[in-house]
């Protein structure tokens, strides 16, 4: 099939059929930033109680710079999940259908972050409470290894010819929001005296994420199945083992999007390691909150912008200017924390979170899901995506090891997340270019070999 022809037969062929299409995709899009809301508020909640309160009382008392190691660990240990999450649930998803996958993420996650908030401390039950801690993260990491992935290629199937990037970008936005809501639920915790804090407050932003799951969850489990997914059912095309056959049809677009995905250690650096790198230095963790919450409230509406330069220009240019970018400014940004120029700090933040990071963020929901065959997209996405967000869930325990609690070595710091956008720029100049390519061609070896450069 050519090119051209693919295009044509692609596209809708009636005004009503076009509408039932953008219906389909406004929907998709929906019930992906609402499930990204849920995913990532109940994230970065813990990445914000790990940073401000976990250390002091899941863990007996000692050197302070050692038990925020421990919490951090703690934080990290979902990333070691992850990748199984991904393997599990990705499979499930290209087998079973994405619909339902979603529907389990979803409440397996919004449990686990409901049952963290009603632990016994330590001097309740001494080393089960962490123990029951890092057992809920990993349910978390479980969830959270194949959401994006799954919410994302759903929406990238439902979406109409040139706006591929647009609706799933909306995946990211819902993170955007779910740190929002996070940040704008630890403002009154952190305003609270210590005391109050330690002994209830914490509680409250997790308990409080009941709410979004439910809503999340009715409109999610209103959705349908992509019509592209579903004729491989109608043609007994599916996947018997779509990890195993991932890795033999598509071992270059695998490794291509684990190269990418480091450009997630950026925002991962931002949300946990700054903030209790910005409190060592004197910035009150109230500020730094309130840094976060602007920089991904303009995030919500400059992330689909950029998904339309992507979807106009193509995927490659905005995805390397955004890493680019990012590994760039992240040396202003640890020098403004240092020399606590409150200002600066704003201002750096949110042209990393809303510019050069929301470039590359918004464009692999739709970028990664179309490397992949439909047999595979699920499984492929999921996985890869899985090995740098790996690495960036120990990032911040590593920065805090090598910066020692010294604030004028903020260094190492820094050079892991240029480093980092290094090896994902690498992966983009590596990965074909597909926002012309037609939707039942993407992951086709022989149209990538045609067509690599459209």
């Amino acid at each position: 099939m050519s090119h051209e022809t693919g295009r044509q037969s692609a596209e809708p062929s009636t005004t009503a059929e076009q509408q039932r299409r953008l219906k389909r995709a406004k929907k998709a899009a929906l019930a992906a930033f609402l499930g990204g809301m849920l995913e990532y508020y109940d994230f970065f909640v813990y990445a914000t109680a790990a940073s401000l309160v976990f250390s002091q009382i899941f863990f007996p008392a000692g050197d302070p710079t050692v038990a925020l190691i421990a919490s951090f660990a703690t934080f990290g240990v979902a990333y070691i999940a992850r990748p199984f999450g991904a393997i599990v649930f990705g499979h499930l998803g290209d087998h079973i259908g994405r619909k339902n996958t979603l529907v389990l993420t979803l409440v397996l996650m919004g449990a686990a972050t409901f049952l963290i908030g009603l632990l016994p401390d330590f001097n309740t039950i001494g080393y089960w409470a962490p123990a029951l801690l890092v057992l809920l993260r990993l349910m978390q990491g479980l969830s959270a290894g194949a959401e994006t992935a799954g919410a994302s290629a759903l929406t990238m199937e439902e979406s109409p010819v040139g706006r591929r990037a647009f609706f799933p970008s909306f995946a990211m936005s819902g993170i955007s929001a779910g740190i929002v809501l996070a940040s704008l639920a630890f403002l009154p915790v952190a305003a609270m005296s210590e005391e109050d804090r330690l002994a209830w407050g914490w509680r409250i932003p997790f308990l409080l994420s009941l709410v979004v799951l439910i809503v999340a969850y009715l409109v999610r489990r209103s959705l349908d199945e992509p019509e592209v997914f579903e004729e491989t059912a109608k043609h007994h095309d599916r996947a018997k083992l779509p990890f195993i056959e991932m890795l033999r049809t598509h071992p270059a677009q695998f490794f291509q999007v684990a190269l990418m995905s480091f450009e997630t250690v950026t925002n991962t650096f931002m949300q946990a390691f700054g903030l209790a790198y910005a409190v060592s230095v004197g910035i009150p963790a109230q500020t730094m909150l309130f840094v976060s919450i602007v920089g991904n409230v303009i995030a919500m509406a400059s992330q689909p912008a950029m998904a339309l330069m992507a979807d106009k220009f193509g995927r490659r240019p905005v995805f390397i200017t955004g890493v680019l970018g990012s590994g760039m400014l992240i040396f202003v940004y640890f020098w403004a924390i240092s020399t606590a120029q409150i200002g600066l700090v704003f201002a750096v933040s949110t042209l990393i979170t809303a510019g050069t990071y929301a470039m590359s963020n918004a464009i692999y929901p739709a970028w990664f899901s179309e490397l992949f065959n439909v047999r595979v997209r699920y499984s492929g996405m999921a996985i890869g995506l899985q090995v740098g967000i790996l690495c960036a869930g120990f990032t911040p325990l590593l920065a805090t090891a090598l910066v020692g609690g010294v604030p004028a070595n903020w260094g190492p710091a820094a050079w892991i997340v240029a480093g980092s956008s290094v090896l994902a720029l690498i992966g983009a100049l590596w990965a074909r270019e597909t926002y012309r390519t037609p939707i039942r061609e993407l992951g086709n070896p022989l149209h990538g070999r045609m067509h690599a450069t459209v």
